[in-house]
């Protein structure tokens, strides 16, 4: 019972923080004056994957006694929030907008930074697929795949940000839904007080991440289950929820842009920076459960960059996705 309690209170905190964090991103980036695109790929994605991030560096930094434990539910929280992203959280956006719009109806995000998010998600995914068949020894390849990771997103962040002038030009800047929620208790929307609630929100990550990791180490032994298959399956679907709720509110209220720049970019910076940390950090070899995890969400990555590519989106065509993560939790749980 307690150890649930402690799962509860965590993951609540990670929600709430998530929650401070992104909202004073999307401040700052209309602050600033840069597009939707550069805001849903970039401010958002990065605020909303802390979570995620700060799972998987705290378990592997300071988690538990156990050395094991500690790689495993890093991890899985590492590759757990690609495979749910790029399944369950695309197939509720169009699942929220499946009676307004119908089957039929059209997605209309901006498809040139959609093509750009996913084929760079495929790169660096690509390339944590081939790392997990490196020898442990000696380091030099490990480095270097791991430094290649590190440049596909540098790469991905200098092009989103070029092409942002040109989208505000063209009608797509950012607007902040809201006031800031500091601002709300009587402080002035200052670019200082922007910065104070961004620090805020990710100290509480942190606090939560960790109070996460022990949770889910005792739940484990509670019911039977490894932490890796656990963090592969819980952690995202936790602190992913801020994704998936921002991302629903903004394609029903028609910004199809946000709410797939959202998902997608996240995907790249946990495609990226993340398996490149564990790569460094853990023995990031092929077990079932993470082999089969990172090939689902392969396939569904694949899926989505063909829809880019022929640019013309249907709501139906979010629904497949749906059916790839449920057939991951069948085989995981019952074969």
């Amino acid at each position: 019972m307690a150890t649930g309690l402690e799962l509860v209170l965590a993951l609540l905190l990670i929600l709430v923080a998530a929650e401070i964090f992104t909202n004073a991103l999307e401040h700052f980036g209309e602050r600033i004056g840069i597009s939707e695109g550069v805001t849903g790929s970039l401010f958002a994605a990065v605020g909303t994957a802390m979570p995620e991030s700060m799972v998987p560096l705290v378990a592997i930094f300071a988690g538990t006694a156990s050395a094991q434990v500690n790689e495993e539910i890093g991890v899985g929280a590492i590759l757990g929030a690609p495979l749910m992203l790029s399944t369950l959280s695309i197939a509720l956006m169009g699942l929220s907008v499946l009676k307004r719009r119908g089957a039929m109806g059209h997605l209309r995000p901006e498809k040139t930074g959609l093509r750009r998010d996913l084929f760079f998600f495929l790169i660096a995914f690509g390339l944590a697929l081939v790392a997990l068949f490196l020898p442990l020894e000696p380091k030099g390849l490990r480095f270097f795949f791991a430094g290649a990771l590190v440049m596909t997103y540098f790469t991905y962040v200098m092009i989103t940000l070029k092409v942002s002038a040109k989208l505000v030009e063209e009608g797509h800047a950012t607007q902040a839904e809201g006031k800031m929620f500091l601002c709300r208790l009587g402080l002035p929307e200052h670019i200082s007080v922007i910065l104070v609630q961004m620090a805020l929100g990710l100290a509480l990550l942190i606090g939560g991440a960790k109070t996460f990791v022990h949770g889910v180490e005792q739940f484990s032994h509670v019911v039977g289950i490894s932490p890796l298959l656990l963090s592969l399956l819980i952690v995202p679907i936790a602190t992913e929820l801020p994704e998936k709720v921002n991302s629903i509110l903004w394609i029903r209220r028609g910004k199809d842009t946000l709410a797939f720049g959202n998902i997608t970019g996240a995907m790249v910076f946990q495609g990226s920076l993340l398996p490149a940390i564990g790569l460094m950090l853990t023995p990031w070899q092929p077990s079932t459960e993470v082999l089969i995890g990172i090939i689902v969400t392969y396939v569904a990555g694949i899926w989505m960059f063909m829809l880019a590519r022929q640019g013309d989106i249907r709501v139906w065509h979010l629904l497949p996705n749906l059916g790839l993560y449920l057939l991951y939790v069948g085989v995981m749980l019952f074969a």
